[in-house]
C-alpha cells in the first residue's frame, strides 16, 4: 500500500471510529456490536476481546487501528493466528472439539444455515477429524494452518466481511471505455432486434415526413399533428401484433424465429407503447396550437377555444365532429395505461392496477375508430386476427372442466398447484399459461410458467410465488384449515393422487401443507416462450434466481427424458452410459444448471426434482457429464470470510465424505455467496461444447449482469418474459 493510500486509510478508520465512540472515545461492546452488523453476538464478542488489548472492557482508537491492520494489511500467518485466537475460545492455546462446535453453531447462524443437532455434530467431527493429524483431542495452531493450506482459494483473501465498514471507499479511476451498445460484440448479438428496430425507424419517420408534406397548407403546428396522427396509426396497430401470443407462439416454430426478434415481443412493446405516447402528447399539444391560432384569428375566430377543444361545434372529425372530444379522452387513457404498466407498479404488488388499466386498449381502439377516419384501415386485418385469438382463447380455456387436484404449500410463500391435464393441452418446456381461479378473482387472469414436463401425461404443475394481490390471496385461500371446494369423496381422490404419484417421474413430497382438493379454475394457453430454443442448442446454460427456476423444472425433466432415452444399460451389471447421439428432436451436448436462492429453506421447492436428475444420469458419458449443477445461497457468507471459513470447510469435509450436501441433501455442493460471473462463463468458453445458449429467468436487475457477461464472451442471452 502506498503512503497516500495508507494516509486515506488512516483519516477514514478516525472518522468512523468517531462517529460511533461516546464521549469518552472509547467504543464498548455494544457499540461495536453496532457497528460490526454481525446477526451472532459470538463473533462480535470474541473479536471484542481479540481488540481490546489492555482489557479495559472499551477499545481505543489505537488499539482498532493495531487491530484493523493486522486483518486489513497483515500477512498471511498474522491473520492465521487472529483466526485461531477467535477459534480458541479459552485461551488455552488449542481447540477443543466442544469450542469447534460452539464455533461452527455460530457460523450457521451468521450464515442462515438451519441443520439438526445431529448433523452439527457430524459437522464438528469431520474438520476436527481432519485437523487434528496427531490424534491428540486437540487442534493446534500449526494444526489448522495445515488444514488451511489444503483450500488455496480461502487463503487468497481471508477477511472480516463484517470489517468492510471500516475500510475506505474504493477511488474510482476515471476511464472512457466503449459505450457497450457501439461495441461489435452488442451488435453481433442483438443484430435482429436492432434491425428490426431500424426497419421501425425509418417506417415512421418515412410516413411522418409524407403525411406532413401532404398538409403542408395548413401551417407548421397542423402539418405536426398530421404528421404524428399518421405514427399513431401505425403504432396503434402495431402494438397489437406485438401480443398476439396464439400467432407468435406458432411462428416461434417456424424459420421466422431466426429472422424476427420473436423472443424480444415483449421489449418491443414496451418500447412502441412509449412511442406511442410521445406521439400523442406531441399530436394533441401541436392540435391545441393550433386552435389557439384559429381562436385568434382577426375576423375568422368564429369559435372561441374552449368550444374547439370540448364542444363538437366546430364539426372537426368524421363522426359528428367529435375528434377533439375523442382525442382528449384518447389522451388521457394513454398517460393512465402508461403510468400503470410502469416497473413501479407491477413489481411492488400491484399488479392488478397494471391488468385492469391495460384493458382500457379496448376503449383506445373504438375511441381511435371514431377519432380518425382512416384508423380502421390499419386495424381491420391485425383487429380481426386479435378478436379470432380471444375467441379461440375463451373457447379452449372453457372446453372441458380443469380442475386443481392437489396443493403443496411450499416455502417462502410459495403455492404450488398440480392441475388434472386435459387430453387436448399440448405445450413445449419452458411454456406459459394464463390462470383463472374463480375462487380467488372470477375476472381476473395472471400468467405462469408451466413447471411440469410435456412427458408427464396426467397432470400438469405450477408454481406461485406470493407477490402481489392475488397471488397472496391464493396463498392464503389453500392455507385455510377447511376448504369449502375441498372434493367429499377423499378416499377416492387420496387413492388417484396415490396412483398418480406412482406413474409420474417426481413425487410431491406430503407434508402439513400438503392436501387433495377438487376445484374447478380454467387455463389459457399454452404460449411460447424463448426457452424453446434450447433444444437447438449444443451448450445450454440454465439460471434461474429464486423462483425463477419455474420453467427450468419444466425444462430440466424434458431434457432428461430425452436423456433416458439415449441412455444404456449393460444387462449383467448395473453399468450404465449414455450414447453420444445428435438427433433432430435434442442437439444438446452439455447443460449447466444454475440455481441462486437467498436462504436454505428456498431450495425445497424442487430439491426432490434435482435429487431425482441427479441419480437419473450415467455412471459413465464419453464427454464428462451431462448435466452439470450449481447452487448458489446469498444470504450464506463466502468461503474467505473469517466468520464463515471453518463451516464452509467442514461442509466440504462432510460433502466428500458422505457424497451429498448437508444444506439440500444433493449431491451437488452449495456454494455461499453469488456466483462469479466471469470465471463461470470462462469455465463453460473453455469446455468447447458447441454454440453456447445463456437462458435466464429472475430478477431484471442480475439479468443485466449476465446479459453484459454474455457479450463479453460472444454467447447467446435469452431472459423469460410475459
Amino acid at each position: 500500500m502506498s503512503q497516500d493510500e495508507d494516509a486515506r486509510w488512516l483519516e477514514w478508520v478516525t472518522k468512523q471510529f468517531e462517529s460511533i465512540a461516546g464521549d469518552d472515545k472509547e467504543i464498548d461492546l455494544e457499540e461495536f456490536k453496532t457497528a460490526l452488523k454481525v446477526k451472532e453476538s459470538f463473533f462480535a464478542e470474541r473479536f471484542f476481546a481479540l481488540f481490546d488489548s489492555d482489557g479495559s472492557s472499551s477499545i481505543s482508537l489505537d488499539e482498532l487501528l493495531g487491530a484493523l491492520d493486522l486483518l486489513i494489511h497483515g500477512s498471511e500467518t498474522d491473520k492465521l493466528r487472529f483466526l485461531f485466537q477467535v477459534y480458541d475460545v479459552d485461551g488455552s492455546g488449542s481447540i477443543d472439539p466442544d469450542e469447534l462446535r460452539t464455533v461452527l453453531k455460530s457460523c450457521l447462524r451468521e450464515s442462515a444455515i438451519s441443520l439438526p443437532e445431529e448433523k452439527l455434530d457430524d459437522l464438528t467431527l469431520a474438520l476436527f477429524e481432519s485437523a487434528d493429524k496427531d490424534n491428540s483431542g486437540f487442534i493446534t495452531f500449526e494444526e489448522l494452518k495445515a488444514e488451511l493450506e489444503n483450500f488455496p482459494e480461502v487463503m487468497e483473501n481471508l477477511t472480516i466481511s463484517a470489517a468492510n465498514w471500516l475500510k475506505p471507499p474504493e477511488v474510482e479511476t476515471r476511464r472512457h471505455p466503449t459505450p457497450r451498445y457501439l461495441t461489435r460484440v452488442y451488435w453481433h448479438n442483438n443484430s435482429r432486434k436492432l434491425l428490426f428496430l431500424c426497419f421501425y425507424a425509418c417506417l415512421n419517420g418515412l410516413l411522418f415526413v409524407l403525411a406532413m408534406l401532404q398538409n403542408m397548407a395548413g401551417g407548421t403546428s397542423y402539418m405536426l399533428a398530421k404528421g404524428c396522427g399518421q405514427c399513431l396509426n401505425l403504432n396503434c396497430t402495431v402494438v397489437m401484433i406485438l401480443m398476439l401470443r396464439r400467432c407468435l407462439t406458432w411462428l416461434r416454430a417456424t424459420w421466422l424465429v431466426r429472422v424476427l426478434p420473436l423472443d424480444q415481443n415483449i421489449l418491443l412493446h414496451q418500447i412502441v407503447g412509449y412511442t406511442i405516447l410521445l406521439f400523442s402528447l406531441v399530436h394533441t399539444t401541436a392540435h391545441v396550437t393550433n386552435f389557439v391560432q384559429l381562436s385568434q384569428s382577426d375576423g375568422r375566430g368564429t369559435y372561441q377555444l374552449w368550444e374547439y377543444l370540448l364542444t363538437t361545434r366546430p364539426g372537426i372529425g368524421w363522426v359528428h365532429g367529435s375528434a377533439s372530444i375523442t382525442g382528449i379522452i384518447l389522451q388521457l387513457i394513454i398517460c393512465l395505461m402508461t403510468v400503470c404498466s410502469s416497473t413501479f407498479v407491477r413489481r411492488s404488488g400491484h399488479f392488478e392496477v397494471f391488468y385492469w388499466s391495460h384493458l382500457s386498449y379496448v376503449w383506445v381502439w373504438a375511441l381511435l375508430i371514431v377519432h380518425c377516419a382512416n384508423f380502421w384501415k390499419w386495424f381491420a386485418v391485425p383487429g380481426a386476427v386479435f378478436l379470432v385469438e380471444k375467441i379461440v382463447g375463451i373457447a379452449v380455456s372453457r372446453i372441458g372442466g380443469l380442475y386443481i387436484v392437489e396443493v403443496n404449500l411450499l416455502p417462502s410463500k410459495v403455492t404450488h398447484l398440480v392441475i388434472k391435464r386435459p387430453p387436448f393441452f399440448h405445450f413445449k418446456p419452458g411454456d406459459y399459461v394464463y390462470l383463472n381461479i374463480p375462487a380467488i378473482a372470477k375476472y381476473e387472469w395472471h400468467p405462469f410458467t408451466i413447471s411440469s414436463a410435456p412427458e408427464q401425461p396426467d397432470t400438469i404443475w405450477v408454481h406461485i410465488r406470493s407477490m402481489g394481490q392475488w397471488t397472496n390471496r391464493l396463498f392464503e385461500y389453500f392455507r385455510q384449515p377447511d376448504l369449502q371446494a375441498v372434493s367429499t369423496k377423499r378416499l377416492t381422490a387420496s387413492l388417484r393422487n396415490r396412483q398418480h404419484q406412482r406413474r409420474t417421474q417426481i413425487s410431491a413430497k406430503l407434508s402439513d401443507n400438503h392436501r387433495y382438493c377438487n376445484i374447478k379454475c380454467y387455463v389459457d394457453g399454452p404460449y411460447g416462450t424463448p426457452t424453446r430454443q434450447i433444444f437447438a442448442s449444443e451448450h445450454a446454460v440454465l439460471i434461474g434466481a429464486g423462483i425463477g427456476i419455474t420453467p427450468f423444472a419444466s425444462i430440466l425433466q424434458s431434457i432428461m427424458y430425452r436423456y433416458r432415452m439415449r441412455k444404456q444399460n449393460c444387462p449383467n451389471c448395473n453399468y450404465s452410459w449414455c450414447e453420444n447421439i445428435k438427433n433432430s428432436e435434442m442437439k444438446l451436448r452439455k447443460v449447466d444448471f444454475i440455481w441462486i436462492n437467498r436462504d436454505q429453506k428456498s431450495f425445497e421447492w424442487f430439491v426432490s426434482l434435482l435429487t431425482k436428475l441427479e441419480m437419473d444420469q450415467a455412471d459413465m458419458e464419453p464427454e464428462g457429464r451431462f448435466l452439470e449443477m450449481h447452487m448458489y445461497m446469498t444470504s450464506a457468507l463466502s468461503k474467505n470470510d473469517m466468520k464463515a471459513i471453518g463451516l464452509q470447510m467442514a461442509l466440504d469435509l462432510l460433502a466428500k465424505k458422505e457424497m451429498r450436501d448437508s444444506i439440500t441433501g444433493l449431491r451437488t455442493r452449495t456454494q455461499p455467496g453469488r456466483p462469479e460471473w466471469s470465471k463461470v462463463f470462462q469455465k463453460v468458453s473453455q469446455e468447447n461444447k458447441g454454440k453456447v445458449h445463456v437462458f435466464y429467468c429472475g430478477s431484471p436487475a442480475l439479468a443485466k449482469i449476465i446479459k453484459a457477461q454474455c457479450e463479453n464472451f460472444g454467447f447467446h442471452f435469452y431472459k423469460e418474459n410475459f
